[in-house]
């Protein structure tokens, strides 16, 4: 009996993952729905990024598991494969927690927001992450590094620091010297705090990280060394005290367009929206970008920025806003929802979607400043 019980569970495990896999095997995007792998499982790549490698594009995001322990870093950051970005491949863990418990990736530090970009001269993936240090809650701001010979890993930890040490902005005014009154001259010396974060490579290969700075008042952009690994002391804000984090940036007609969202922890809140001619600014506020009810505009459809996709389709540039719906008390349970940016007036906009496809979003208008 129990051995056809074993049987019968082994079947029904293999019939829900066939079931599972075959509901998204249309090309269909389903935004705040589960969303199961080749395994049938939920994909697991929290707060995430995407890599198009070889035709090929990779998934990676923070590893979760259940309960409030999920919040901080239990396992890694996951990597998953896809060829048309609805249907995804389980490639493993890409970084591992350490067990070496002096090791600033040690089991329940903090990982968040990975981000990976492939470094043209050395060949290397390098992989980019929110850092904070187990036990000491978020008040290490640190960035982390990673590199990898393979796309999936494994990512070989380098170390962490808080960027732009020593470095003033670009935009720098006299008042903003005064460690009294200033964060930013408070952290001049031993680099500036940096939480919530993305990469952006430009079309001449300069990367750039824009991270949530100045106890996370203010979005910092800044340029990235040539091999990607440290911060060049190059940087710029994106609006002082503006309460800006969760960055999602994109190009568009040669100017430069950045999702955020406002400061409410883990609940949801108002998204905002900047364009630049160039990275190191200025920056001009654009206002929310969500359509629809004053609800959705509230809440950002419940989600928050984490990523913003282009593409190149049928001679049109588009764009994937990447957002997570967070669960606080079941990290695993975490959910995504990707929306098609669209374009009204030169702005870029976001409308809610029950479901939708790459062909529906090659059929709006190509718009956009440029286009």
């Amino acid at each position: 009996m129990k051995h056809k019980m074993k049987l019968f569970l082994a079947a029904a495990a293999l019939l829900g993952a066939a079931t599972a896999t075959a509901a998204q095997a249309d090309g269909v995007f389903r935004p705040g729905a589960l969303w199961p792998d080749d395994k049938g499982v939920h994909i697991n790549a929290h707060g995430g990024g995407i890599l198009q490698h070889d035709g090929v594009y990779y998934w990676f995001g923070e590893h979760k598991v259940s309960g409030t322990a999920g919040n901080v870093a239990q396992v890694g950051v996951h990597v998953y494969s896809s060829r048309n970005l609805t249907d995804w491949k389980d490639e493993g863990i890409a970084l591992a927690v350490s067990n070496d418990p002096a090791s600033d990736i040690v089991k329940g530090a903090i990982i968040e927001r990975p981000k990976v970009i492939r470094n043209p001269q050395t060949g290397k993936f390098v992989m980019w992450f929110h850092l904070e240090l187990k036990g000491k809650r978020y008040d290490a701001a640190r960035s982390g590094v990673a590199v990898a010979d393979k796309v999936t890993g494994p990512y070989v930890y380098q170390g962490s620091f808080r960027p732009d040490a020593g470095a003033w902005p670009v935009d720098v005014k006299p008042e903003d010297k005064d460690p009294a009154t200033s964060f930013l001259a408070r952290d001049h010396a031993g680099g500036q705090m940096a939480r919530d974060m993305t990469l952006f490579v430009d079309d001449d290969g300069k990367a750039w990280q824009f991270y949530a700075s100045e106890e996370n008042h203010t979005m910092h952009a800044s340029r990235l060394t040539d091999d990607y690994l440290r911060s060049a002391g190059q940087y710029a804000r994106v609006k002082q005290n503006g309460d800006d984090e969760a960055p999602a940036v994109f190009k568009h007609g040669g100017k430069y367009y950045l999702v955020t969202s406002g400061l409410t922890g883990w609940a949801p809140n108002a998204a905002k929206s900047y364009v630049a001619d160039a990275i190191s600014g200025p920056w001009r506020a654009l206002g929310n970008p969500v359509r629809g009810t004053p609800e959705q505009q509230k809440i950002t459809f419940g989600g928050q920025s984490t990523y913003a996709l282009t593409l190149q389709r049928n001679g049109c540039t588009r764009h994937i806003l990447m957002l997570d719906v967070w669960r606080k008390e079941d990290a695993i349970d975490g959910r995504y929802v990707w929306l098609p940016i669209e374009w009204e007036g030169g702005k870029p906009v976001v409308r809610w979607r029950d479901q939708w496809t790459l062909a529906d979003m090659d059929k709006l208008p190509c718009d956009g400043p440029g286009d």
